[in-house]
């Protein structure tokens, strides 16, 4: 699944971005949990260069505790990069972001001047909802839809630190197929773009990889046998969800799938492992030498 979606307020912030980038100290990125890779936006590495980064996984009540571990030890071997986990249930680690923006630049707070720390997050990672908490105000739109925040934003905080918000961005074309899957999964892409039953199938092909148990307790099935569309017609038969004619619905229940692994129904999940992605990068760079 090839997903083109580059809305036209990208592509003005991606340039606003570059107007400013000499006066940026620190960058923050926000990143969901349980798309560590997925959720990263390839961009910032070459907008970085040198400076700090802090990878922020957040959500991680929903992501597999194991898993983000591995991540947090994948993440801080690059170079100039801190990582941190923050859940939905405990606003008040948000708050460690800025101790560790102070810890990593100790030489700017000490001065007077404050610190210019660059948040980003691609759309529906929580950006908008940690800087609302960091302000202690509701000053960043957010809302269950991608794509919200429109325009930059400078957010002036009492700790010393200006946090300027850019517009959740995604990349113009997402050439590893699985990211584009993994991404209309969490909710990072419009439901518009993508067709609900081969997401639901791509997620049950995974979930049957590494949570079948999981996915046989919520939708109370004894084994899973054939393909994806079968197990997804078995789980539309146990959910009751039947077109006229008796037929399974399977544009509702693949909906009802989606929704369950994002509410958490399902249980803490996460859609890839470090070993995953180095193995996908492998074989998008076979494809591209043949």
């Amino acid at each position: 699944m090839l997903i083109q979606w580059y809305p036209g307020h990208m592509h003005k912030a991606k340039k606003a971005l570059k107007d400013i980038l000499s006066r940026i100290d620190i960058f923050i990125e926000v990143l969901d949990a349980r798309i560590p890779f997925s959720s990263a936006n390839p961009m910032l590495a070459t907008i970085c260069g040198s400076k700090p980064c802090i990878k922020v996984l957040n959500k991680s009540d929903l992501a597999d505790s194991d898993i983000t571990k591995e991540w947090h030890y994948f993440l801080e071997h690059e170079r100039n990069v801190k990582s941190i986990s923050l859940t939905t249930e405990d606003p008040n680690r948000t708050f460690c972001i800025l101790e560790l923006c102070n810890k990593i630049l100790l030489r700017r707070s000490q001065s007077i001047k404050n610190i210019q720390a660059l948040i980003m997050g691609i759309p529906n990672s929580g950006k908008s909802t940690l800087i609302n908490i960091l302000a202690k105000r509701d000053i960043a739109c957010t809302g269950d839809e991608p794509a919200v925040t429109k325009v930059q934003q400078r957010i002036k905080l009492k700790q010393g630190i200006v946090l300027i918000d850019t517009p959740g961005m995604l990349w113009p074309n997402l050439r590893n197929i699985n990211i584009g899957y993994r991404l209309a999964i969490t909710g990072a892409i419009r439901e518009t773009a993508f067709d609900n039953i081969e997401i639901a199938c791509y997620a049950i092909s995974y979930f049957r990889q590494r949570y079948p148990k999981l996915i046989k307790k919520r939708y109370n099935l004894a084994r899973l046998i054939g393909d994806e569309l079968e197990i997804l017609e078995d789980i539309g038969v146990k959910r009751g969800c039947f077109r006229v004619g008796g037929k399974v619905d399977f544009e509702r229940i693949s909906k009802i799938l989606i929704t369950d692994f994002r509410s958490m129904m399902l249980g803490s999940i996460t859609l890839e492992t470090p070993g995953m992605i180095k193995n996908e990068l492998a074989e998008c760079l076979n494809i591209k030498a043949r």
